[in-house]
C-alpha cells in the first residue's frame, strides 16, 4: 500500500470516526453521565472492538454477504431494533439518585466491542474501508487498514467522552441531564436512519 493511499485510508478514518453516529452519541451520553474514567473501559471497547471486526470483514465476513444476501437484510433490521432499544434506554434514563447511583453502569469493554456487530455505522466504515483500502484482500493490506483505524479511532471516540464529561456540570440539574438524554437518544435515532439509507 504506498502512502498516498494509506493518507487517503487515514482521512477516511478520521472522517468517519469523528463524525456523529451510534458510538459517538453512546459516549457523549456516557461521558456526561459516568465521568470519562468510568467511560475508559466502553471507549477502548468501540476502538479494538472496531479494528476487529474491520479485519474479520476483511478476511471474509463480506463474502457471507455475497452468498446469502437476506444475511445482510435480517442483520439490518437486527442492527436497526437493538438501536431503537438503546435509544429507549438512553431517553428514559434519569439522574441517579444515592442508591441507585452504585447501580448504574456504562457499557463494559466487552459490551461496547459486541455492539460493533450490530451498529449500523461500524458495518458501513467496514465494508466501504475494505473495499476501497484493501480490495485484494491480502492479510498485509487488511492489518494497515486495522493499524490506521486503530490509531485514529481511539482518540475521535475519547474527544465524544470528554465532550460528555464536560457537559457534566451543565446537566447536574436533573431536568437538563433529562433533556440531554432524550435528545442523545433521538440523535441515535436519527444516526441510525440515516446509516441505513
Amino acid at each position: 500500500m504506498n502512502i498516498e493511499l494509506i493518507s487517503a485510508l487515514a482521512l477516511f478514518a478520521l472522517v468517519s470516526s469523528i463524525t456523529p453516529g451510534p458510538n459517538n452519541f453512546m459516549l457523549m451520553s456516557s461521558g456526561a453521565n459516568f465521568g470519562f474514567k468510568r467511560t475508559v473501559p466502553h471507549m477502548l471497547g468501540v476502538a479494538l472492538g472496531f479494528v476487529l471486526m474491520l479485519v474479520l470483514v476483511g478476511l471474509g465476513v463480506m463474502q457471507l454477504f455475497d452468498l446469502f444476501p437476506i444475511s445482510y437484510q435480517i442483520l439490518k433490521v437486527l442492527c436497526v431494533s437493538y438501536l431503537f432499544y438503546l435509544a429507549y434506554k438512553i431517553a428514559t434514563s434519569h439522574a441517579p439518585d444515592s442508591s441507585s447511583k452504585a447501580e448504574a453502569k456504562p457499557f463494559t469493554f466487552v459490551q461496547a466491542a459486541l455492539f460493533q456487530w450490530v451498529n449500523p455505522k461500524a458495518w458501513t466504515m467496514a465494508l466501504s474501508a475494505m473495499s476501497v483500502y484493501a480490495p485484494s484482500k491480502t492479510f498485509n493490506a487488511i492489518l494497515i487498514v486495522g493499524l490506521v483505524f486503530g490509531l485514529i479511532n481511539l482518540p475521535c471516540v475519547s474527544s465524544w467522552t470528554l465532550l460528555g464529561q464536560k457537559l457534566q456540570n451543565y446537566l447536574n440539574d436533573p431536568r437538563r441531564l433529562r433533556l440531554f438524554n432524550i435528545t442523545m437518544a433521538l440523535l441515535l435515532i436519527t444516526s441510525v436512519l440515516f446509516s441505513m439509507v
